[in-house]
């Protein structure tokens, strides 16, 4: 799990550069921020980089500094593939219940169940104010996504019971959620929008925290 260490800890990073309100490359405060500041207006103060100070900008200043976040294509095929990589978690979940026999095993597919649900509400929502071009008939093969479980592999699983449901579930989540992961990398490697990577990077913390309870389980 080093490379989940690793990439958890540069993507917590990233994440927490690009949170930043601007980007900024001025180290004085602008005349038209400070002005409105000592008339009474609204400002947005923009803290500067390491040793530089804080900036007064005007709520329009600080709207044309504000970096372009449009959603590119690595932002949408990361939401659209995602989206369908947590309903088969789900689907994968909901067989539990009536067949795991270890208690940590069901409540582990519980879990997952509470989060991916209203992850994949927020991605549904961010798809439908930027559903972005057309996707080619190719896209919709979603076998080609990492560690998606096959066909065959769902059929077994739906078909075991007690401790062969337990190891078998184990066994797929696992690969299931590093292929997230991998998802989750490119996106924030190539993707431009703030949302996308805000979520990205949720996903990476949770989804490698519950691969730690997972291999320890089995």
């Amino acid at each position: 799990m080093d490379m989940a260490h690793a990439l958890l800890g540069r993507f917590l990073g990233a994440a927490l550069a690009a949170g930043l309100l601007l980007t900024l490359t001025g180290c004085r405060d602008d005349g038209a921020g400070a002005r409105g500041a000592r008339e009474g207006g609204a400002v947005v103060v923009a803290p500067g980089r390491p040793g530089e100070p804080a900036r007064t900008l005007s709520p329009e200043q600080a709207a044309r500094e504000r970096p372009d976040d449009s959603p590119n294509a690595a932002d949408l095929t990361y939401v659209r593939h995602m989206i369908e990589h947590h309903r088969q978690a789900l689907t994968m979940s909901a067989l539990a219940p009536e067949r795991a026999s270890a208690e940590a095993v069901r409540r582990l597919a519980e879990r997952i169940t509470t989060a991916q649900r209203p992850e994949i509400e927020a991605m549904s929502r961010w798809l439908d104010r930027h559903p972005g071009p057309t996707p080619d008939p190719g896209a919709h093969d979603h076998s080609t996504m990492p560690s998606m479980a096959t066909p065959a592999q769902l059929e077994e699983l739906t078909g075991a019971r007690g401790a062969d449901f337990d190891r078998l579930f184990l066994r797929l989540m696992t690969t299931h959620h590093e292929g997230a992961l991998k998802m989750a990398g490119e996106a924030l490697a190539a993707g431009n929008n703030v949302a996308v990577e805000e979520m990205a990077t949720e996903l990476v913390a949770t989804q490698t925290a519950e691969i730690h309870r997972m291999r320890a389980m089995g």
